[in-house]
């Protein structure tokens, strides 16, 4: 690891090690006031005295706690050599991190952590600078149409790649039967979909502007997440040139409705916090990221959560954000059971989210947004499979060839 990687993890470990042991004086807390309330007022003067001593015994543990694991991470990173191995040089290293980013994602970017995960193309297990020279370099054989990945919560760019022993993956398929050069988006997860989209929105207008060749067409597929992400995108990204050139919007898995999931995480900590003695593991819930939260009712703007109890009893907030118009959308699903009808699919769907969630559905009675072809089903498998399967990629090659996207508005062509 790189010093200044030991050091924040140093610190992120120091803060986990302070903040539990505020938990457990809460814990401590809410149990002591439940004898005092039984003994009564006769308690009050042991309870002053007990309240003020645990209070400042338990501060002290904290900070002594925070204190000793920071000293001995900077010491250990003063200690390591510069030019040691990142963490991201590794599979494994670049897994733990991604699911580091994923869960307290949004608390690392606030704090300036260095295991923050920037946004960033990735070709080849490194960051892709966005300039002309770089790309060109990245890219010798340019293609006039792009395909970005755009992976989901807990992952990383190597997400694309499960499963390759058995299966190629979707970007050197489409890259070598079609011709479309791939691009593989990494970004912390833990932050709100709409600020990872906005900013996507930035980075493809770049990218774009700066491609060796001139781009005719762009093709996003985002996996869970990451379709919200593209769809937040598109939104924040409308009227300029590089959503323009958006032809086709893919979403494997995606829960544009919202995860049951996390609704039920919601719905438990609101339990939780009800009584003393569990209220400190609501806490503890509730430390989870805003990227996490975002996935209860699949938010896309930042108005869906700014202002708002983001912790309130399933309160759904979401707006209803239109689909990107010069593109075609579709939407791709899969089911533990062979029969997307059957019992236990409309229970767990494929594990993590439910197909009226991942198609979009507006809901029972509706039809549906898009023309029915516009629409799979995987069956059998799980919500992971769908990053690499060979059904999803001949859908993929379907999506994409079978009818010609819409065209830009007229003031966007060349």
């Amino acid at each position: 690891m790189l010093p200044d990687e030991i050091v924040a993890l140093g610190d992120l470990a120091g803060e986990a090690a302070a903040g539990a042991t505020r938990q457990i004086h809460e814990m401590h807390t809410g149990i002591a006031q439940r004898v005092w309330r039984r003994v009564g007022p006769a308690s009050l003067p042991v309870r002053i005295v007990h309240d003020r001593i645990a209070r400042r015994a338990y501060t002290a543990a904290g900070e002594l706690t925070r204190a000793v694991v920071r000293a001995g991470a900077h010491a250990a990173g003063a200690a390591q050599a510069p030019d040691s191995a990142s963490i991201q040089g590794s599979p494994a290293g670049r897994a733990v991190l991604s699911a580091l980013n994923g869960a307290f994602g949004d608390t690392l970017a606030r704090g300036g952590n260095a295991l923050a995960l920037p946004m960033a193309f990735r070709r080849r297990g490194r960051d892709l600078e966005i300039d002309s020279a770089s790309l060109a370099g990245a890219y010798p054989n340019a293609k006039s149409r792009l395909v970005v990945f755009v992976h989901g919560l807990c992952e990383t760019d190597d997400a694309w790649k499960l499963g390759a022993v058995r299966h190629v993956p979707y970007g050197h398929r489409l890259e070598v039967e079609l011709g479309y050069s791939p691009l593989y988006l990494r970004y912390n997860t833990g932050r709100h979909v709409s600020e990872n989209g906005r900013e996507l929105a930035g980075l493809l207008e770049g990218l774009i502007a700066a491609w060796p060749t001139r781009v005719d067409e762009v093709v996003l597929i985002g996996h869970s997440m990451g379709g919200l992400v593209a769809r937040s995108a598109c939104h924040y990204g409308a009227g300029s040139d590089c959503v323009a050139r958006v032809r086709h919007v893919i979403t494997l898995g995606t829960p544009h409705h919202g995860t049951p999931l996390e609704q039920v995480t919601n719905a438990a900590t609101v339990a939780l916090a009800r009584l003393p003695e569990t209220r400190p593991f609501a806490k503890a819930l509730n430390i989870r990221s805003s990227g996490i939260k975002d996935l209860r009712y699949g938010y896309l703007v930042d108005e869906c959560w700014m202002d708002q109890d983001v912790d309130a009893y399933l309160h759904n907030t979401s707006r209803e954000i239109p689909f990107l118009p010069t593109a075609r959308h579709y939407f791709i699903c899969a089911t533990l059971t062979r029969e997307a009808d059957a019992a236990a699919a409309r229970i767990i769907g494929d594990l993590l989210v439910l197909r009226p969630s991942a198609w979009a559905h507006p809901g029972r009675g509706k039809r549906l947004s898009f023309p029915v072809e516009h629409y799979f089903h995987l069956g059998g498998a799980n919500h992971f499979d769908l990053l690499n399967h060979p059904a999803i990629y001949a859908q993929i090659r379907r999506c994409v060839q079978s009818q010609r996207a819409l065209p830009a508005p007229e003031f966007q062509r060349p």
